[in-house]
């Protein structure tokens, strides 16, 4: 017996060599008036905006640099729009998405949120939600606040690179909007920045993929105590990706 085992107090009953299989049910038919669910996949908006860069395919990416909309929202229910919850430790951030207008950055954001877009740990490439227990690590007031690093050191990314998807009419003019960072012209990867105010200097350069409420949190944040930009407290955040009935469904997806 094993030491810290628990003996049985009758013998374990064996079952039968032979188990009885019941035969399988016959096949219903399906009444005339029957009309399967058709399956809905989302369909590329055509793009007006400037013309995409070639980027880099990283060695090791096990998806050569191919991740489409339809493969973030793999397994996602619901209808209307595509929302994103931030849940930091100051509060929820919601933030709605648009894929209709910057459909490649939608993709990676909600792919790496849900764990469905391998990015590379280390030597290693992972499936695992990308932005769990990361940080805004630098924030700047009337600005913006800046997160999503896995490393948390603010110079991570995801060991690949996505284009710059600048649309046409894209501008950097108000508060709250959403929009991926980067190092130089399309490199953006896995952080993302949340604008404090008007930032027309920004047009142009870096990709606008959706707008984010309430405004006083983020504000909250941008404020909170720091010391070279970092907050001294850590502003860590968890995202959930979602469908909500009361935003309306972009062009592109499906109810």
């Amino acid at each position: 017996m094993l030491s810290g085992a628990c003996a049985p107090s009758k013998p374990v009953e064996r079952l039968p060599s032979v188990v009885e299989v019941p035969p399988p049910a016959k096949d219903i038919e399906p009444s005339e008036d029957f009309v399967p669910e058709p399956v809905c996949q989302p369909t590329r908006v055509p793009w007006t905006g400037k013309k995409l860069a070639e980027v880099p395919i990283s060695e090791g990416d096990p998806l050569a640099g191919r991740f489409t909309l339809a493969q973030a929202l793999d397994g996602l229910g619901g209808r209307g729009g595509l929302v994103a919850s931030i849940d930091t430790s100051m509060g929820i951030i919601d933030c709605e998405l648009w894929p209709h207008l910057a459909p490649l950055t939608v993709a990676n954001f909600v792919g790496l949120a849900r764990g469905l877009r391998p990015w590379k740990r280390g030597e290693d490439w992972v499936k695992e939600p990308a932005y769990e227990g990361s940080s805004f690590h630098r924030v700047v007031p009337g600005f913006m606040i800046q997160g999503g690093d896995p490393a948390g050191t603010g110079k991570g990314d995801a060991g690949y690179v996505i284009p710059d998807e600048v649309w046409e009419g894209a501008e950097h003019d108000r508060p709250g909007l959403l929009c991926m960072a980067n190092r130089a012209p399309n490199t953006g990867s896995v952080q993302f920045f949340i604008l404090d105010g008007p930032a027309k200097h920004l047009s142009d350069s870096f990709t606008i993929f959706g707008e984010c409420v309430p405004q006083k949190l983020v504000t909250a944040i941008a404020s909170a105590e720091m010391i070279a930009g970092k907050p001294t407290s850590p502003v860590t955040m968890s995202v959930r990706i979602a469908r909500d009935a009361d935003v309306p469904t972009p062009p592109g997806l499906c109810d």
